[in-house]
């Protein structure tokens, strides 16, 4: 299978529920993006078929968040993956065990790691253990970390820790992220939902991120 690239620097986090709708925004904005991400909102409206049915035509990260016990993660993980998933989005803190299960279960799939969280209460214990985790995915050798762009410093932060790996940043739009600090800060990809599913014109909102992903690229 072959890795996710972020040449454009944006992936769609699509949590809208409405069959029509979603699959509407999928077919305006699939193309323009580098992945679609799919997150429970999705999955528990639709039936995990929806993955299978937007796999066919664009890559999916499935944000299942897996952080149970080796055992179970490497079973969701291969569920994922059976069903179209060309990525996965998994926990750090189960521990390294957890983690391992998941990559030996992803059969060429990305697996990329949460160190933070964009939301506000995660400043509470997430962010003490995040550099933990970061290292985590160093010697695990993941295929990229999940940071917040409500943070933007902390993904400058994390960026050294990680070197090169691939930092995906959700949290631009409605949670306060900038998407252009984010890109400044070290962040290969914007995670962005409500801001295009929400918009009047999914594909003007994806053209205004794009642009402002390579304002911040320096492009």
């Amino acid at each position: 299978m072959k890795k996710i690239g972020f040449e454009r620097g944006l992936v769609l986090a699509l949590d809208e529920t409405d069959r029509r709708k979603s699959m509407d925004i999928v077919n305006s904005v699939g193309k323009y993006v580098d992945a679609i991400k799919l997150n429970w909102p999705i999955i528990l409206a639709q039936g995990p078929q929806v993955i299978t049915e937007i796999s066919n035509h664009f890559k999916v990260i499935c944000d299942f968040k897996i952080s149970d016990v080796p055992h179970t993660n490497a079973m969701i993980t291969s569920a994922a993956v059976k069903l179209g998933a060309s990525g996965l989005i998994v926990q750090g803190f189960p521990g390294r065990d957890s983690v391992e299960a998941c990559l030996n279960s992803a059969r060429g799939a990305s697996v990329y790691l949460v160190t933070e969280m964009s939301n506000p209460g995660a400043s509470e214990i997430n962010v003490k253990f995040a550099d933990r985790i970061a290292e985590m995915a160093v010697t695990l050798k993941v295929d990229g970390i999940v940071a917040p762009a409500t943070r933007p410093k902390r993904i400058k932060h994390l960026r050294g820790i990680v070197g090169r790996i691939p930092i995906l940043t959700p949290g631009v739009g409605p949670q306060g992220g900038s998407a252009k600090a984010a890109i400044q800060n070290g962040s290969d990809a914007l995670i962005v939902g409500r801001t295009i599913y929400e918009a009047k014109d999914p594909l003007e909102a994806v053209s205004n991120l794009l642009a402002e992903i390579k304002s911040g690229r320096g492009e």
